[in-house]
């Protein structure tokens, strides 16, 4: 069996559970995690990762991740990765997939890496940014058609993109005979511009005047939840913030809630949503979506077939999709019901990883 070297700076965020996943699900080759440091509130997920830092915290391993980053030099490190004699290195995100250039070199094995959104929306100097990847990388894979168009505008060498989605654990997020909660919209994810919660919380307002008892149900955190706070309290809402979640509580929100609801938008430095994971898991959890028409969110979403799709940041246009789902029950359970197999056609974790795989025997025949 190969060996395929996992690649992020940092293994891993909460909300990075789909590269875990994704090397979880692997059968051909054997995940071996790779990765500088380790996020205080780390994610767990099998396998002992090689870390630079050995995962420790403090001024010195911050240091030598500092180090890292501009030089590429960590003898030891790379002795360690050395051993373990990899067929080749899968990095998520352009930045990440930049610092493996140097160790790819040196063990002279390709270099995949996974394009997902900010690594190519977000406005900057990709050229002298990114020029050394693109030249070392063997393939960019985007988890979109948008990804990709957005890879292309920012000088990424097109014969290298390759679209492909990394799908969803349908054994996690399943439909339930459980009875919902009327009226109960769920939100899940980071709680930044991009994810519009504002605009969701703003929308709630309308929806709770035209339909009683709604409510809505936030998880996740980030900067905005403070002042997200405030604004529900201010309008009178019937709505908690939980925070942060396992997946395994997400599931089951999924599996309670009546509508989830997602605005997305491009942020105000061109940060935009490159597929959404999330809305993977909530169709295939028979929960339909409401959302935008926004980035690779069409491409997720099957417009009235498993969700409706509304411009972004229309706060008026959300709430009318909403109060349509919860006024329109025979609405709900059609959509809702569409769901699964709509993610079993295209997003399933298992068939999407096993395509994966062959990716990888291509990249590797080919060194």
């Amino acid at each position: 069996m190969k060996t395929v070297l996992v690649y992020k700076e940092s293994l891993l965020n909460p909300s990075e559970t789909f590269v875990a996943e994704q090397a979880g699900a692997l059968t051909r080759y054997r995940a071996q995690f790779l990765a500088l440091s380790r996020p205080e509130r780390c994610l767990a997920f099998k396998g002992e990762p090689i870390y630079l830092n050995g995962g420790r915290q403090g001024a010195w391993p911050h240091f030598r991740v500092r180090l890292y980053r501009r030089t590429y030099f960590a003898p030891l490190f790379h002795r360690r990765v050395r051993r373990v004699n990899a067929a080749l290195i899968h990095a998520h995100f352009a930045q990440d997939g930049l610092q493996m250039v140097g160790l790819s070199e040196s063990l002279q094995i390709p270099l995949i890496t996974t394009l997902h959104g900010a690594d190519v929306t977000v406005r900057r100097d990709f050229a002298s940014r990114y020029g050394k990847l693109w030249k070392r990388a063997s393939l960019f894979i985007c988890v979109s058609d948008f990804i990709r168009g957005e890879a292309i505008k920012a000088g990424f060498p097109a014969e290298k993109l390759r679209v492909h989605h990394i799908g969803s654990d349908l054994r996690k997020f399943h439909v339930s005979n459980a009875p919902r909660t009327p009226g109960l919209v769920l939100f899940v994810g980071r709680l930044v511009e991009k994810k519009g919660c504002e605009v969701l919380v703003r929308a709630m307002q309308r929806v709770q005047a035209e339909v009683p008892g709604a409510s809505l149900v936030v998880i996740g955190d980030g900067p905005l939840r403070p002042a997200l706070t405030a604004i529900a309290q201010e309008l009178h809402l019937s709505c908690k913030f939980l925070g942060p979640q396992p997946p395994a509580e997400v599931s089951a929100w999924m599996r309670k809630a009546s509508v989830f609801c997602a605005p997305s938008q491009r942020a105000a430095n061109g940060d935009a949503e490159g597929l959404g994971m999330v809305f993977l898991e909530a169709q295939g959890s028979g929960l339909p979506v409401v959302s935008t028409l926004h980035g690779g969110i069409p491409e997720a979403v099957k417009q009235g077939v498993t969700g409706l799709l509304v411009p972004e940041a229309d706060t008026h246009a959300l709430g009318d999709a909403l109060i349509e789902y919860l006024t329109h029950p025979e609405l709900l359970a059609k959509h809702g019901a569409a769901g699964p197999s709509w993610v079993a056609q295209d997003f399933d974790l298992f068939k999407q990883t096993a395509l994966l795989e062959e990716i990888y025997d291509e990249v590797t025949s080919a060194k």
